[in-house]
């Protein structure tokens, strides 16, 4: 079965919570840039936060796209591939000052932690996510 809506932005805010927040304490300290430890955390968790709230156009919009998709869904890559828009969209949102309790972003640092986590995230998503949850797929990706 073809992800719905429903299921796309569930498993997109588990898999960030779980996997970004894994990775985000992971890459924190070691990340580029000034600050204390805590203002990185703070730093990189709003960022994970903002992609979550964001990523609800975005799935509204990729839900929009795949209507005009024979099998209604994206191939595979696709799904690596939609992390350079969105990573530039969000980074966008972080230089021009319209995330409240984030000062300037180091840009090494923000695409160094959004990389690593796009991609963790998407290798989890298609790897050990349908062996952990079997039924995911079938069930449009929905996990509740």
């Amino acid at each position: 079965m073809t992800p719905t809506l429903p299921g796309r932005l569930q498993t997109r805010f588990f898999l960030l919570a779980v996997i970004g927040g894994l990775v985000t304490l992971v890459v924190a300290p070691v990340l580029p840039g000034g600050g204390s430890l805590s203002e990185r955390y703070q730093t990189l968790f709003t960022v994970l936060l903002l992609v979550a709230v964001v990523g609800i156009a975005w799935e509204l919009l990729y839900t929009f796209l795949q209507q005009f998709r024979w099998e209604k869904d994206w191939p595979t890559l696709f799904g690596l591939l939609t992390g350079v828009p969105e990573g530039l969209v969000a980074y966008a949102l972080l230089d021009a000052g319209l995330v409240p309790g984030v000062g300037r972003v180091d840009p090494a640092a923000f695409t160094l932690h959004f990389a690593l986590v796009w991609v963790a995230v998407w290798l989890f998503a298609n790897g050990p996510m349908r062996v952990l949850d079997l039924r995911w797929r079938y069930r449009g990706g929905r996990l509740v």
